[in-house]
């Protein structure tokens, strides 16, 4: 299988081509920005399957194919879920949250292999999903949870949680008021519950308010640490992969 990867962040490249090599697949080509993209298309023959981020160094992945008519296949990775994963779901194309899972990894290229998508679908695929993109699909969001205080239930308001986090298998919501509340559901529920203008998942364990943000300091490894106004138990880091797009999210 003739594989590249289209993304902008070097060390995220770098460490999708060893999780490929991982499953037995070499990735002959790793380019990083649409202008490096289109290039390569013109002068070499297509590849099977493309892992492809939608926001590159230069713009958006879809000039690509403005300029390029690609029959590959393609799988998107990217931070900006709440962009277009209804329009992956219609249309049963595969996409990985960043950072990526190498679990996750491994059943989006078995259900490639399963599926192995025809030629003369992916301009409708990208089409839809472009449009989302330029007009996102108006969402309702959470404002309320719910929380199980021994026989009472306590009421939670989205706007008072700084942050939602994973601890022993248990997901909880820290509060302004400095409490930490068990919910009855996972991050990865919540990445569809969770308003994306106010929230935003840092690392694997936690959810932060951008409105409860006191400071960000800058961490080992290229990474970052929140400081909450409220929240003290854990230091809550943003992990390398996701700092370039936690940056573009503040602004």
């Amino acid at each position: 299988m003739n594989v590249i990867i289209i993304e902008d962040e070097k060390p995220a490249a770098r460490r999708l081509s060893r999780m490929l090599g991982h499953l037995g697949l070499e990735a002959s080509a790793m380019l990083h920005s649409v202008e490096e993209a289109v290039n390569w298309f013109n002068s070499n023959s297509h590849p099977d399957l493309i892992f492809l981020d939608i926001q590159l160094s230069d713009g958006l992945c879809f000039e690509i194919f403005d300029l390029v008519t690609v029959k590959s296949a393609i799988i998107f990775t990217t931070a900006y879920d709440e962009y277009a994963l209804q329009a992956f779901k219609l249309n049963s194309i595969d996409y990985l949250l960043k950072p990526i899972d190498e679990e996750e990894l491994k059943k989006a290229v078995m259900k490639y292999e399963e599926m192995r998508p025809g030629t003369g679908q992916l301009t409708v695929h990208l089409e839809d999903i472009r449009k989302l993109l330029v007009n996102p699909l108006e969402r309702e969001y959470k404002k309320r949870f719910v929380a199980r205080v021994g026989q009472h239930l306590k009421i939670l308001n989205a706007d008072e949680i700084e942050c939602f986090y994973s601890e022993n298998k248990g997901t909880y919501a820290a509060t302004i008021e400095g409490r930490n509340y068990l919910l009855d559901t996972t991050l990865e529920l919540l990445e569809k519950e969770l308003e994306p203008e106010t929230f935003f998942r840092v690392s694997r364990k936690f959810y932060v308010n951008v409105k409860h943000i006191q400071d960000i300091i800058s961490y080992t490894n290229s990474r970052l640490q929140i400081k909450l106004n409220r929240f003290k138990e854990q230091d809550v880091i943003v992990s390398r992969e996701r700092v370039k797009d936690f940056k573009l999210w503040l602004e």
